[in-house]
C-alpha cells in the first residue's frame, strides 16, 4: 500500500518561520533519494477552484519559467486523486466506545 500524508504548518511568528524553513530545508537533505526529482501538492475543492488557480497572473509566470527546466513533459508526472470522505483514526484519536 502506497500513502501520501500532507502536514499544513503555520509557524507562530516571522522568526520561527526562518527557523522551520531551515529546518525543513535540511529534513529535506536527509530524506532526499534524487535530488533531481520534486513534488508539488496541491489541493482543490473544486474544478473552479483549479480554474481560479490557473488564471492567477503568477502561474503566467510559473509554467513557462518551469517547463524548460524539466526533464519530461508535465503532463507525464502528473496525477490526479479523487479524495474519499471517510473518517481516519490516527495516533492522536480517542479510543472508540
Amino acid at each position: 500500500m502506497v500513502y501520501t500524508i500532507i502536514v499544513h504548518l503555520r509557524a507562530s511568528s516571522l522568526e520561527n518561520a526562518e527557523k522551520l524553513s531551515a529546518k525543513l530545508i535540511e529534513a529535506a537533505a536527509v530524506y532526499r533519494q534524487d535530488p533531481l526529482k520534486f513534488a508539488i501538492v496541491e489541493r482543490f475543492l473544486n474544478e473552479d477552484s483549479q480554474k481560479y488557480h490557473l488564471e492567477n497572473p503568477y502561474w503566467a509566470t510559473f509554467d513557462p519559467y518551469v517547463v524548460p527546466l524539466l526533464s519530461h513533459p508535465i503532463h507525464e508526472n502528473l496525477t490526479r486523486w479523487e479524495e474519499l470522505e471517510v473518517p481516519v483514526r490516527n495516533q492522536d484519536s480517542a479510543p472508540e466506545v
